[in-house]
Formats: C-alpha cells, structure tokens, sequence
C-alpha cells in the first residue's frame, strides 16, 4: 500500500525530531522511548522493550502460520559534533546523527504504518530498533537476551544508507558484504624516572617507534579481491604531560580489519606477536585488550535474491556492487536466520558517513520502506 504525502510528512516531521535528539550507544533512553511513541500510532500486536539494553520491537502479526521476517534499524548516534545551519541539526553538544540511523528509524516506522493498514497475509513482521550497533556491542546483546528467543526471525532484512552511490541507487550481493574487524589496545608498562637521568628508567618509546610502522605493514590483498588485511594507528599515549619525567608507560590501539572472520584470527595473532616481540626486546611487560568487536557481515544468497526481486519489482536501480571495508554488526543476525543488508544511495557528492555535515537524506525513507514492504509482500504475501 503506498505511502500517503500526509505520513511521509508526518514520518520526515519525526525523523528530524530524532536527529536533534541523538544518543551515543548503549545510551538510547529517550530515542527508544520516542519509538515506541511513535509505534503505538501503528498498533502492532506487541511492542518489546529493553532487549539487548534499549531495543525496541514491534510485533505484526497475521492470522495464519508461516515465517518470521525480521526488518531490522539502529537507535544510535554518534560522539562526534554536528556542523549544520539546518534547522533540525543536533541540540546535544558533541552528538550528532552522522551516520543516518535517525532515517533508517524512520524508514521502518514507514513500514509499520503500511502494516497496521494491511497485515501480512500469513507469519509476522518484527521491525527491530537495535541499540549499540556503533560499537559493535547491540546486536550480540540483543541476540543474547532471553526475551528475543521468542521473536527469532527465518529472515532477517537491513539496509544502509551509502553517500557516493547514486541516489536510490543499490548495492548487494551475496557472501561477504562488510568487513570484520576490532579495535586492539597494546598497553607498554617499564619504568618512569627523571628526565635528566631517563637511563635509569625503562621507556616504552623505542617500543612504540618500532610498533607503528610494523603494524601498518601487516596490511595486505585488497577490498576488490577480497582479501584485504589492514591494521589502522588510531590513538597513541606516551608517559606523563611534564618535561621533568622520562616515560614508563604507553598504549597504542590499532583498529585490525579483515574481509572474514577466519583472516582476523591470523590477524589478531599476528598484531600481538609483533607487540610482545618488540616488549621483550625493550624490557617491557605488555597487555592486551579487545574494544568494538564487529563480526563479518555475510549476505545468504537466498536472501540477497529475494532483495534483488524486490528492487526488480520496485523498478529500483540496482547492481552487485562491492564488499564495504566498514564493519557492520547486522551480521550476527546471520547466526539465526536467512540474512542480507543492501545500501541505498544517499547520492554521489552528499557527505559521508561520519562527517560532521552529514544528514540523512529523507527521499528515502519512501524508497527504502518500498523495498522493505515487497520483501514482506514476497515472502509472507
């Protein structure tokens, strides 16, 4: 059923509201709560809240058995401040909604009101608002929590928005999709001492010299044959903020991506081996931590076919594309169910994706909600 200009007015009114309102992961109280407001507009049969953290699911459901199609957006925003004379730029100081969750939000809110105009002819939709997708933590969580065992999904369907692509332009294919990978902390401990006598000391700066440039030469293979090995310096600390003291402390943390899961593993041993090498060559303990672990993101074939039919069917432009070196954590949907996410052109010259002018681009909120509903349509009827 096509979406009528009083609900697109409506849902993009509502989109913008969610954009000056934007919560980091794990923090998405008051957006979760604006969901489920909204959500009770549409009447589903059931609303779930608090799954994975701060999730929110909508149920609808149809009067004969058959599959559950989960369609699933993200609650969070990101810490980075948003640089806008728009009207609706962010009122939190330092957040902004510069990666389109606000829109994707407002695309599956499209979708529940065509369901409470029209239910699926048989099984249930679950539209899903996923917590801490940012920092890879919502979707295990959410998987996790004993109150998602009952909502399970056969499919589960995604998109994101994608800046460079043509607007409403897709890419999908099946198999390997978006790229594991995980933030890696190295913590160097020696010995402080005084500056005029750093002898005396044991100081993590050689360690950390050699470590730079041996972690980045770990990178190898390429996006486009699928093989990409990559290890990316993000922070580095060194001692104390005085010119009086010689260090004794350092951490380096160093983002490692892979194409799959199976090639980060090798990664990973490899990042360490080269950190405890060049510790005991400098007479350093070291210690290791893993942050913002994001699986790969694996397109089933079946389900990447039926988005193509659906884009088909839509008259939407659309082509295989290629594999995103970003990481996604819609991937662990896979675990339970036929998954597959594609990316919608947000239009080749819009900013991208964690820029601090990005804006999500609200003609596609109609486009992505079409998509979503012949999915629907297809395999439900």
């Amino acid at each position: 059923m096509p979406m009528t200009e009083s609900d697109l007015s409506d849902i993009t009114l509502w989109r913008r509201k969610l954009h000056q309102m934007p919560e980091v992961s794990g923090e998405e109280h008051d957006t979760a709560a604006e969901v489920v407001r909204f959500l009770q507009t549409t009447a589903p049969d059931d609303i779930v809240t608090g799954l994975g953290g701060t999730g929110v699911a909508a149920v609808f459901e149809s009067e004969t058995p058959g599959p559950t199609v989960l369609i699933r957006a993200e609650l969070d925003a990101l810490p980075i401040a948003e640089i806008s004379d728009l009207p609706h730029r962010s009122r939190i100081e330092g957040k902004g909604h510069m990666c389109g969750h606000d829109g994707h939000m407002a695309t599956l809110v499209a979708v529940a009101k065509a369901l409470q105009k029209e239910r699926p002819k048989s099984g249930r939709v679950i539209l899903l608002f996923q917590p801490a997708e940012e920092n890879g933590a919502g979707a295990a969580a959410v998987l996790a929590d004993p109150a998602f065992e009952r909502l399970t999904p056969d499919y589960a369907f995604s998109l994101h928005n994608m800046p460079g692509l043509p607007l409403g332009f897709s890419w999908m294919k099946s198999g390997p999709a978006n790229c594991a990978s995980c933030g890696l902390k190295i913590s160097l401990t020696g010995k402080t001492a005084h500056a005029s006598l750093p002898e005396s000391g044991i100081s993590p700066a050689p360690a950390l010299a050699e470590l730079i440039p041996a972690l980045t030469g770990l990178r190898s293979g390429s996006i486009e044959n699928g093989d990409l090995i990559l290890a990316t310096i993000t922070h580095v600390t060194l001692g104390e903020a005085a010119f009086g003291i010689a260090p004794g402390a350092g951490e380096l943390w160093v983002t490692l991506r892979t194409v799959t899961d199976s090639s980060m593993s090798a990664l990973r041993a490899k990042a360490e081996e080269l950190a405890r090498t060049s510790a005991a060559r400098h007479g350093l303990s070291v210690s290791f931590s893993y942050h913002d672990e994001f699986r790969h993101c694996w397109n089933d074939e079946e389900a990447t076919a039926l988005i193509q039919q659906a884009l088909d069917q839509e008259s939407l432009p659309h082509e295989a594309g290629q594999i995103f070196r970003a990481s996604e954590d819609f991937g662990r949907f896979g675990d339970v169910a036929k998954s597959a996410m594609f990316f919608l052109g947000a239009g080749e010259n819009h900013p991208a994706l964690h820029n601090p002018d990005y804006d999500f681009p609200d003609v596609l909120i109609p486009i992505g909600s079409r998509v979503f509903l012949r999915l629907v349509r297809n395999v439900l009827g």
